[in-house]
């Protein structure tokens, strides 16, 4: 394993998420689950270094997703939505540039962010709404992100209104039409086709929308007891939520069936579960909390098994990333963790790197692998498979990590 320092000086925008983030430090570790982290390695140690790094925002950079192999999308609650220009990927360094190659303004501070294989860019917000964008990059002097709807639309919203049946009780005075978000949509994601888009929010609900005409065709209230965090699809439809209540549900909607149904709650987490990703087989799933733990679960159709835990952050797993046998998480202590699966060992997991220099929590990740460019074949001739891993934090910035690492 080994260590990266860049040590920045930079003034935090969010005290009071900070200040939240470095309460959770207190919650204890999961002892009931076996670690799956190992140190011993027979290949040579990863090379790693950081490429660049911008100063993205004036808050913290609260989601990323890569637009496409030359664009990364950042999002924060500073209403910004902006996309960065990276290199090519024939520059062996990688950097991220300073340039912005679009941005649009929203209404509402942006919880998270998505791109859609017909590069479509979703965002996720505190005002309880989803928005979706389109950027023409073909356009030299077009700046801007072009606004195509504000989710529930104007129509999904007058049709419930318009019908008693179609309002939800969400506390004992509180009512609220079923297509509507009563709080902030936390985390967004896509199913496997592109055609449907789910949304989690804190209101402890998540929704299912078409994406080409943006309806809400159902909402599942009061799905967890708690703010729910983070949301993922697998490629056969098993959707899995994390909630504040620290317990991850799985959920599907079987053929011939209008609705969602509960497939499993699984519970090893004993505090808030933030973040959630899957493998890209949907075999594994993993699961960040503020016990400090990335929960291995391992599993099909929805029944997954607590397999181990991936333990070294020393406080609150905010985020995670996933590509192929590679997993990073982010944590609010400041560092980006670099694992790799070691499929030939069984539930074994190598920690390769730990990546410092963040001056405040991560909150969110992004990976990019180069199996298709150019320098992917140098690599290869290198014997080495690389990776770009962008982190954003706390402390306004985006930084791109190269990653290389052996086979």
């Amino acid at each position: 394993m080994i260590t990266i320092d860049h040590t920045v000086q930079c003034k935090i925008s969010d005290n009071s998420l900070i200040s939240k983030c470095t309460s959770l430090s207190s919650q204890p570790s999961l002892p009931s689950l076996p670690s799956l982290d190992s140190h011993a390695s027979d290949s040579p140690p990863p090379l790693c270094h950081c490429a660049s790094t911008v100063t993205a925002h004036s808050s913290y950079v609260s989601g990323l997703a890569v637009y496409d192999s030359g664009t990364l999308i950042s999002c924060s609650p500073d209403q910004n939505i902006k996309l960065w220009c990276t290199s090519n990927y024939q520059n062996e360094n990688h950097e991220l540039s300073n340039i912005v190659i679009a941005s649009a303004v929203s209404k509402s501070p942006v919880k998270s962010v998505l791109v859609t294989k017909d590069q479509i860019i979703f965002t996720s917000h505190q005002d309880g709404k989803i928005r979706a964008w389109e950027a023409n990059l073909q356009e030299r002097d077009r700046k801007m992100l072009r606004l195509l709807a504000v989710l529930p639309t104007v129509k999904d919203r007058l049709f419930s209104i318009l019908s008693p049946k179609k309002y939800i009780q969400l506390r004992r005075h509180k009512h609220c039409t079923w297509v509507n978000h009563a709080d902030a949509v936390s985390a967004l994601a896509l199913s496997n086709d592109g055609e449907f888009l789910y949304s989690a929010s804190w209101d402890r609900s998540f929704k299912f929308w078409r994406t080409c005409n943006f309806k809400c065709i159902e909402s599942i209230s009061r799905a967890h007891e708690d703010a729910i965090n983070a949301i993922v699809v697998s490629k056969d439809g098993f959707v899995y939520t994390g909630s504040a209540d620290a317990k991850l549900k799985a959920w599907r909607r079987l053929p011939g069936e209008k609705n969602h149904s509960l497939v499993a709650t699984m519970e090893r987490h004993k505090s808030a579960v933030n973040a959630l990703v899957l493998s890209e087989d949907g075999s594994v799933l993993y699961s960040g909390a503020c016990d400090r733990s990335v929960v291995v679960w391992e599993g099909f159709r929805g029944q997954m098994t607590a397999v181990g835990a991936l333990r070294g952050h020393k406080k609150a797993v905010l985020c995670l990333a996933v590509k192929g046998d590679v997993v990073c998480s982010g944590s609010a202590d400041k560092t980006i963790r670099i694992w790799r699966r070691e499929t030939e060992r069984g539930y074994c997991y190598l920690c390769l790197a730990v990546l410092e220099g963040h001056a405040g929590a991560v909150k969110s990740l992004a990976i990019f692998s180069h199996r298709d460019s150019e320098s992917e074949l140098s690599d290869k001739r290198n014997n080495g498979d690389s990776y770009v891993v962008y982190s954003g934090a706390l402390d306004c910035h985006i930084k791109a990590w190269k990653l290389l690492l052996p086979n």
